[in-house]
């Protein structure tokens, strides 16, 4: 089990036993002639019958990429002031992009299907096992952040000491099949239950192009808002640097880094991605084309969100679209908004589900058979998940704590930290230079900067208690 085969997309072949992928064997002449399975236990692909295509993966990556990180950017965007906040969104797209590429180039040399797989030539199973820990730790973290946010924008939030209402409180009023437990089983039995059964990520190629079109329109509405008051001169110019007083808020400064790492880790998918589309060569022009789109929309949004409401932006921007905008047809925009993101985060949900699953899988049953072939393992995995997702988005109230802490940790871990190593230790001796001086220098600031961060965050938590 120890070498790796590289089969093409939707082929039957003759193999040795040396093959990585769970097999499904019968003897003829002496050989072994296999089918290899849909899915390994980290969510990659050996065989997937028919080759994804490439606005397929594009749409894929994206979705993973533009998630509910959005919707704390124009909060970002008043902790940093827009200028150092333009500038540190695109500083992470191209650190990103330099993350991605080191990863993908060493998974080509050690013909590794997985992130795991890279990991594990580079640092043996111990490698592949801290990793799984941090996709579960923020994929988990991430989906109690969406589902959160469908909390807030169908049912409202008091997370800031006051009561934002929500769509349906709005409509309704206020009853107890609109309040938010209620509200959040419903759409877990209906939406989420539903897509997370889903057990090949390419079969989600229309809900996640349906979640990009879904972003644009938030984005595309948010700027027409927005630009209608600038005419109106009804909002204020805004803050291009942060609001530096004293040593506890240059600290506050570091406090938008794991918000922004968030934003841009969509590494645990990219090999799937990658897998599905059969020729390995699309995948450079794939994650170019989705850092690209992301990163545009991510800086639109945090402009545009941050101008629209200024220094009274929540941490969920759209917890701030419950007021009268001072515009023609504004509670319906209001609606309009809150709605259409909400749908995007539901259709976003099986895409960032789909690895959470397969990673806690391989480290709950390592030596079971694919997740794929089990229907009863599958199954209860599925719900299992869902059941604790929704249980834990009713107990945490705010979504920027979450970001503190995960992103903070796991996600950039996986996005940053865990690359630059596998660049540094470079088990085939193929790393640049430059590979070494930009992984050496993405390490220190992620190590710094997400330290700085947990100790701004966890000494603002003690005071708030206090």
């Amino acid at each position: 089990m120890g070498g790796k085969h590289n089969n093409p997309i939707g082929r039957r072949e003759i193999v040795g036993e040396d093959c990585h992928c769970p097999l499904l064997q019968t003897k003829t002449d002496d050989k072994v002639v296999v089918e290899l399975q849909l899915q390994n236990h980290d969510g990659s692909n050996c065989n997937n019958g028919s080759s994804a295509s490439f606005s397929g993966s594009v749409f894929n990556l994206s979705t993973t990429i533009i998630g509910a990180g959005i919707m704390s950017l124009p909060a970002a965007m008043k902790v940093l002031g827009l200028t150092i906040g333009v500038a540190s969104i695109i500083f992470l797209a191209l650190l990103t992009h330099t993350s991605l590429d080191i990863l993908m180039r060493f998974s080509r040399v050690c013909k590794a299907k997985s992130y795991g797989d890279v990991m594990v030539y580079a640092f043996g199973t111990h490698g592949r096992l801290v990793l799984q820990t941090s996709v579960l730790i923020n994929n988990f973290g991430i989906l109690v952040v969406y589902i959160i946010i469908i909390g807030d924008v169908l049912s409202g939030t008091t997370s800031t000491g006051i009561h934002h209402f929500g769509v349906l409180e709005g409509w309704f009023g206020e009853h107890w099949w609109t309040g938010r437990a209620f509200v959040l089983l419903v759409a877990t039995l209906l939406v989420f239950t539903p897509l997370g059964f889903f057990k090949r990520i390419d079969s989600l190629r229309y809900t996640s192009a349906l979640a990009v079109v879904l972003a644009i329109v938030f984005l595309v509405i948010t700027a027409g808002i927005t630009l209608v008051k600038l005419f109106n001169g009804s909002i204020e110019s805004p803050r291009l640097l942060p609001n530096i007083t004293d040593m506890t808020s240059i600290w506050n400064l570091f406090t938008a880094v794991p918000v922004l790492v968030t934003a841009f880790v969509c590494h645990y998918n990219l090999h799937t991605i990658d897998n599905e589309l059969g020729d390995s060569s699309p995948i450079q022009p794939v994650i170019c084309a989705s850092l690209a789109l992301c990163s545009t929309i991510y800086i639109l949004t945090a402009i545009f969100g941050f101008l629209l409401f200024g220094e009274s932006t929540l941490d969920d921007v759209l917890a701030n679209f419950d007021t009268d905008l001072g515009i023609p047809y504004s509670n319906s925009l209001n609606d309009v908004v809150r709605i259409s993101y909400a749908l995007h985060l539901m259709l976003v949900f099986p895409v960032i589900f789909f690895s959470l699953r397969f990673n806690l899988d391989d480290l709950v049953f390592p030596s079971a058979r694919s997740l794929e072939f089990d229907n009863c393992r599958f199954s209860l995995i599925t719900t299992g998940l869902i059941f604790l997702l929704y249980v834990a988005a009713n107990f945490v109230p705010s979504i920027w704590d979450v970001f503190q802490f995960t992103g903070a940790t796991a996600t950039v871990c996986l996005g940053f930290i865990f690359p630059a190593a596998i660049a540094l230790r470079d088990p085939h001796s193929i790393a640049t230079k430059k590979d070494k001086v930009l992984s050496i220098v993405m390490i220190i600031l992620a190590v710094f900067s997400n330290a700085v961060a947990i100790y701004s965050n966890s000494d603002a938590l003690f005071r708030r208690h206090q």
